[in-house]
């Protein structure tokens, strides 16, 4: 049936892209775009392994997005026989390539993978040493845990159950086979336990650690003194059973959002090298070795890595990412071009008169005041404080007791306290919720730095926006036009002079105004800063500012483009942000519940929209520096507020740092977004009080399961105190109260996730 629709619309020829895949939309590529890779100091960094017939390297692709990117991308070596093997992490969008050096070289991959519309993302950061991945001890640790464990368990059934006389030499046997089994487990799976408790002691700080890795210790070494002495089986399951969970728990928090990163410096958006004109040649040239001097070509959206002046060209540069203004701005020879703006127009050269790492834009990221930290204890840290405190205190009294009653029931009793009341229950009840929690977050969009900031996120009471970039969508402008009616050929003749300037305004009315068939401009010139002025169809026509189009200026908040035809001005163009369509209905949900502001590095001719959005008691602030930005930002937190910054670029790094939350939003996966605690992708912005809910219900499914396990606590402490614990009771107790921990959050996080559709 599938053939015969395809046969019926001459569609036939989809099977024969099976032979040739990426050969029918082939892009063309700048010639010395990845020059830089000819540099084996700069391949380096991408090679995984090379050998005389092989290298294997490793890039970045941000947009693969669908099973059609994968099967395109593994099949490289049909597009090209030098491609040896291709495998795509899809999660990571990373290409693992193997090439035959002999057939193509590492940047003639990237010219061909560029060709088949899969730029690979090379930024200065790559330079750098890479972040770790997983670690791989841990894994280690927690097989061999899960291992010793599960057979623990299985070898201590007939202590449960109870043997016969004639079987006591088989039980003895999985005594000492238990013993065996939970060596690797004292002695390698508990490290980590061990190293976090030795740190904390050595700051003269009891952490929640300290308690686990005591109960390790006293478990082992009762369970051995009984297994030696021949008086019973111990506990090693239940000893065994502790690490494994909480290795469990470890795990699948070490491994969350390992391909994200939350802090961002100024080499993550810098390219990793730059054309350097010398003696007429493009010379390929690291940032790093850019000099006071040197001349550089910079091309259509390239940003600009250093401070220089622009002495070729016309630069129309965006600066939205640096201050925050969304209208490109026209830069004439002779004037200064700052690092961190990204040139819209065509190439441009520049003399550079600072260095990349002297930049305005480096300069800015690396200030002090944006490196503020926010250190604060979570809800575990500060029960871990009290839950110490209360063990050993009840451990204390019940020496005490049995002291004056019976001697020989202090040893039990004690040993029995710690193992019993374990925090690894109250641990899990955390780490596995906001474990969950962070993969149903992620999932829809909202990736968080860690588990601590869902705590955060559900005290937020006040929700501050940058304006450029978070409210509105940057690289779209609405257009009004205000003045007489234009007819259909007054509308074209203005398509014909846009089309003669490159000026972002010009674009703007371009894709409002779509030149339908040619049309001659004569006489055209071009006023920058002002205006232009051509004649078509025989008509006379001016566009530009009130004083260049009228002869009048006129003191204008708002951005606006006057018109005449035959120097009788018919009206203006008025410009605006483009909010976010779904932005009302998030205002909506926001304003009962939050204090709201907005920051904005532009004018105050967006003031009454906001307003009307937003409402009359909204903190609305404009022509915002970004430190103006941190410090609203604290004087929100001195009255005691919980403040959410929501930014998108540099301008908003600082008050990103300084909130209690800062919230990065980002347009695209591939987008680089500032330093922040959380990272949300634009298109899911509408959810964000959605988002909110659930971590403050997060916060209750916590407190119910520590309520649960403090229960377990209170049971097992009822029989350890008398010093009569057996290990039946510790047998059912631990695993039975890790397990309903487990199930209790992943049910109920599952269930608050449905109830919000997620």
């Amino acid at each position: 049936m599938v053939y015969q629709l395809l046969q019926e619309n001459d569609l036939c020829t989809y099977y024969d892209l099976n032979n040739n895949p990426g050969q029918s939309q082939r892009m063309t590529v700048r010639p010395d775009k990845f020059a830089f890779l000819d540099d084996e100091k700069m391949a380096g960094r991408l090679i995984t392994y090379k050998d005389a017939k092989q290298v294997q390297a490793v890039f970045y692709l941000p947009q693969m997005h669908c099973s059609s990117c994968l099967y395109l991308l593994e099949n490289l070596h049909r597009i090209h026989p030098g491609a040896l093997s291709s495998k795509v992490n899809f999660t990571r969008k990373e290409l693992e390539v193997i090439i035959d050096p002999s057939a193509i070289s590492l940047r003639q991959t990237a010219e061909l993978l560029t060709s088949i519309g899969y730029e690979p993302y090379i930024s200065l950061n790559d330079l750098k040493e890479k972040r770790p991945g997983l670690d791989k001890a841990l894994v280690y640790q927690l097989g061999v845990a899960g291992f010793c464990f599960g057979n623990i368990m299985l070898l201590s059934f007939p202590e449960y159950l109870g043997v016969e006389h004639a079987e006591e030499g088989l039980r003895d046997v999985f005594r000492w086979l238990n013993f065996a089994l939970a060596l690797p487990v004292l002695l390698y799976s508990s490290l980590p336990f061990y190293q976090s408790s030795w740190k904390s002691l050595k700051h003269r700080y009891l952490n929640i650690d300290a308690p686990i890795a005591l109960a390790i210790i006293i478990t082992f070494v009762r369970s051995a003194v009984e297994v030696i002495g021949g008086t019973g089986g111990g506990y090693f399951d239940s000893m065994s059973g502790i690490v494994f969970f909480m290795l469990v728990g470890r795990v699948l928090q070490d491994k969350t959002y390992r391909q994200l990163s939350f802090e961002r410096d100024y080499t993550s958006y810098f390219p990793i090298a730059v054309s350097v004109l010398k003696d007429g040649k493009e010379i390929p040239t690291p940032l790093p070795d850019i000099k006071v001097g040197d001349t550089l070509l910079i091309h259509n959206e390239e940003l600009v890595p250093a401070d220089g002046i622009l002495t070729r060209g016309k630069g129309f540069i965006d600066y939205s990412f640096v201050t925050g203004e969304s209208i490109p701005v026209v830069r004439e020879m002779g004037e200064m071009l700052y690092a961190g703006g990204k040139q819209t127009g065509g190439a441009i050269e520049l003399l550079v008169v600072k260095e990349v790492a002297q930049s305005y834009l480096t300069r800015l990221w690396n200030r002090d005041s944006f490196k503020e930290t926010k250190d604060k204890p979570s809800f575990v840290d500060l029960l871990s404080r009290y839950f110490t405190i209360i063990v050993f205190t009840i451990a204390t009294i019940t020496a005490i007791f049995w002291a004056f009653n019976d001697s020989s029931k202090i040893w039990p009793a004690v040993t029995s306290i710690f193992i019993i009341a374990c925090p690894c229950a109250l641990l899990l009840s955390n780490s596995f919720t906001n474990g969950n929690m962070l993969r149903i977050l992620s999932r829809n969009g909202l990736y968080l730095r860690n588990a601590a900031t869902i705590e955060t996120l559900a005290e937020i009471d006040h929700i501050v926006f940058d304006k450029t970039g978070t409210l509105t969508q940057a690289a779209q402008q609405d257009v009004r036009w205000q003045g007489e009616q234009l007819t259909d050929e007054q509308k074209q003749m203005l398509a014909a002079l846009t089309r003669q300037s490159s000026h972002p305004l010009n674009q703007a009315l371009q894709a409002n105004f779509p030149l339908e068939h040619e049309l001659d401009v004569t006489d055209f010139s071009e006023t920058p800063g002002k205006g232009m002025k051509g004649i078509i169809l025989g008509k006379w026509i001016e566009m530009g500012s009130s004083e260049f189009v009228t002869g009048h200026a006129k003191d204008e908040k708002e951005t606006r483009v006057y018109l005449s035809i035959h120097k009788k001005p018919l009206g203006y163009f008025h410009f605006s942000n483009h909010y976010r369509e779904s932005l009302p209905a998030l205002i909506k949900e926001l304003k009962p519940n939050f204090k709201l502001s907005v920051l904005s590095g532009d004018n105050d001719a967006e003031r009454q929209n906001l307003h009307d959005l937003l409402g009359l008691f909204a903190g609305i602030h404009f022509r915002q520096k970004p430190e103006d930005k941190l410090h609203y930002i604290e004087s929100l937190q001195r009255k005691g507020e919980k403040v959410m910054m929501v930014g998108d670029g540099l301008n908003d790094a600082g008050a990103l740092k300084q909130a209690d939350i800062g919230l990065a939003i980002s347009e695209q996966n591939n987008n680089f977004t500032p330093a922040s605690d959380a990272i949300i992708e634009a298109k899911k912005l509408p959810l964000l009080y959605c988002f909110i809910q659930i971590a403050r219900a997060n916060k209750k499914i916590v407190i119910a399961s520590f309520i649960l396990s403090i229960v377990y606590n209170i049971i097992g402490l009822f029989f350890a105190v008398q010093g009569n614990l057996s290990p039946l009771i510790a047998a059912i107790l631990m695993p039975s109260s890790s397990l309903s921990i487990i199930l209790l959050t992943f049910g109920a996080s599952g269930l608050v996730a449905r109830w919000k559709r997620l």
